[in-house]
């Protein structure tokens, strides 16, 4: 048996995308050089790798079980070649996840102060909780900071920093103006919210819509930015983190409605429980958990 990398490159990015045509886009290769290389690296190994469903490819529990060691070596080779450039950074490329909150309002200061520790600048996707995971479980990336819950159960979900989740308003709102508001007492509200499956819809859906049993649906945006200015144009109250509210908070355009409670939450760093961990990502992964500070 001759297996070579290329078949292994070949299949591991057949395997993040499901298509022969995005992979063969990916990797500059006539679709049919990708497809021979699929038919040879399978004939070798003596079993399919995919579920052939038009016009997908799917893994299946061959393929699975060859994912996480294909990417391994791949990344091993990567750091090989990286080592011998005379013209490169001694650490390959991390590809690093980020859900809205953090990506927008923490991931920059963090990229910034750990430039040092990265090398090459890694790429970054920034998207809901769920299509973070989504991407860490088919190793499309190596890492995530989410805001969210892991419900995936091949990903290994580590506690980070903590948060807070506040309930926002226009400083004209009639409800400003009172302290120690229960969160009963917005029973009947319009609220301003994120997309399903994002961390902060999350958050509502788990700390407050229960207790509020006629509670009104207003806008449903996907980015934090737009809700936000809703809120602040009065068409609905809104449940958003205090990383990214600071700023409006401080400037007045926003007001925190006073509560007799709070509602602290965890934001957590995510990779797949099979990922092989490169020096670059131990690195980073460092340097986040050096930003915990002591308990």
């Amino acid at each position: 048996m001759k297996l070579t990398l290329q078949q292994l490159k070949v299949f591991a990015t057949i395997a993040r995308h499901g298509n022969l045509g995005l992979a063969a886009g990916e990797l500059c290769l006539s679709k049919g050089a990708v497809s021979q290389s699929l038919q040879e690296l399978e004939r070798q190994l003596a079993t399919p790798l995919f579920d052939r469903v038009h016009p997908r490819l799917q893994l299946n529990n061959e393929g699975r079980l060859l994912q996480p060691a294909a990417e391994e070596l791949l990344t091993r080779m990567q750091e090989i070649e990286q080592l011998f450039r005379p013209d490169a950074e001694p650490s390959g490329q991390l590809r690093l996840g980020a859900s809205q909150t953090i990506g927008n309002y923490l991931l920059p200061s963090l990229l910034a102060d750990s430039a040092h520790e990265l090398g090459l600048p890694p790429r970054v996707t920034i998207a809901n909780t769920h299509l973070l995971c989504h991407a860490l479980a088919n190793f499309e990336l190596d890492l995530a900071l989410i805001e969210g819950e892991n419900h995936h159960p091949d990903l290994v979900s580590e506690p980070w920093l903590e948060d807070e989740m506040l309930i926002i308003a226009p400083p004209t709102h009639p409800l400003a103006a009172h302290a120690a508001l229960s969160p009963e007492r917005l029973d009947g509200e319009t609220w301003v919210l994120r997309e399903p499956q994002s961390g902060s819809r999350e958050q509502f859906e788990q700390q407050l819509q229960p207790r509020l049993p006629h509670w009104r649906a207003g806008l449903e945006l996907n980015t934090l930015e737009a809700v936000m200015l809703a809120v602040e144009h009065g068409l609905g109250l809104s449940f958003v983190s205090r990383l990214a509210v600071a700023d409006r908070l401080q400037s007045g355009r926003l007001v925190a409605l006073s509560l007799s409670q709070s509602f602290p939450r965890r934001l957590s760093l995510i990779w797949h429980k099979q990922k092989y961990h490169s020096a670059a990502l131990r690195r980073f992964l460092a340097f986040c958990r050096s930003q915990q500070g002591p308990e």
